[in-house]
């Protein structure tokens, strides 16, 4: 016969931890409201707008499992001892999830206002926003676990790897544009997603996560050189490209088996097919997570 034994430090460190969480949630709920300029309770009750609860609900997700990876990676002995460095580990990490989630709003996607898209009610806009953030959220993680065994000391490779990372999925981002455009006259993606398309938004989603679980397996499997920031930068963009190129090589694969004879970017981009939107959502997130089965360490 087994029983739950927990001791007195774990429940003084999940205590913590969901406090942590509350305080963050809460900051974001009061963030939420200003930007909606309104209480978040008529947002989502009084005017169902969807796409907010799917935008706040994708922070939340995002706030709840970066502290409980902190929770599994950091020792409850560590975090006695030196409790500074976990606070300032959590800063960082949020601090990195935000830089990245501004970069995509800012940058990548510029074209394309995203928050005003949001408050108006466009499903496709938050899936597209929502992407990214969990997106970056994971690649956040992924530095984390790359970089962290050698301390504090190197944070500026972290920082310039961070954004080496940011550039591979402007680049990414820009090839979807290009075939979207490609497939469709010279239309451009960033204006469809001000058409309420949700399939296109799923679509999206499903490859920024997707990409962001390959690059994760890249770091996985890369191994991290204390004080050499070339060697590093070098080492990096070899291992998350060839994840990036085995994304879409094995993606190309499954959908070939899975949708024979259907043309995707018909059925997505004209008539707004959730369900092989899903699938493509399904496919990209599914390798995504079998290659960091594969190749981490």
């Amino acid at each position: 016969m087994s029983y739950l034994s927990l001791s007195n430090t774990s429940f003084i460190a999940i205590a913590i931890s969901f406090a942590v969480i509350c305080i963050t949630i809460f900051c974001l709920r009061v963030a939420t409201q200003i930007k909606a300029k309104q209480a978040l309770k008529d947002e989502l009750a009084q005017h169902d707008n969807f796409a907010m609860g799917i935008s706040f609900a994708s922070e939340i997700s995002v706030v709840i499992a970066t502290i409980a990876f902190l929770f599994d990676e950091i020792s409850v002995s560590t975090a006695q001892s030196n409790p500074l460095k976990v606070l300032i580990i959590i800063i960082l990490l949020f601090t990195f999830i935000k830089v990245g989630h501004l970069i995509h709003r800012k940058w990548i996607l510029h074209r394309f206002n995203e928050e005003a898209a949001i408050l108006k009610q466009n499903v496709c806009a938050a899936l597209v926003d929502s992407g990214m953030l969990i997106a970056n959220c994971i690649i956040a993680l992924g530095l984390y676990t790359w970089t962290h065994t050698q301390g504090f000391s190197n944070l500026l490779i972290a920082f310039v790897s961070f954004f080496t990372l940011q550039g591979m999925f402007a680049l990414d981002s820009k090839i979807r544009e290009h075939r979207f455009a490609k497939a469709n006259q010279g239309a451009s993606l960033q204006s469809n997603f001000n058409l309420e398309n949700t399939s296109i938004g799923i679509r999206y989603a499903g490859k920024s996560i997707g990409l962001a679980l390959a690059v994760y397996a890249g770091l996985s499997s890369a191994a991290f050189q204390n004080g050499k920031m070339v060697e590093n930068i070098f080492t990096l963009v070899m291992h998350c490209g060839v994840m990036w190129i085995l994304l879409y090589s094995l993606t190309y694969v499954i959908k070939a088996i899975s949708l024979p004879n259907i043309d995707t970017a018909l059925e997505i981009d004209h008539q707004d097919n959730i369900g092989v939107a899903c699938i493509e959502f399904a496919v990209f997130c599914a390798i995504g997570y079998l290659l960091i089965s594969m190749f981490s360490l």
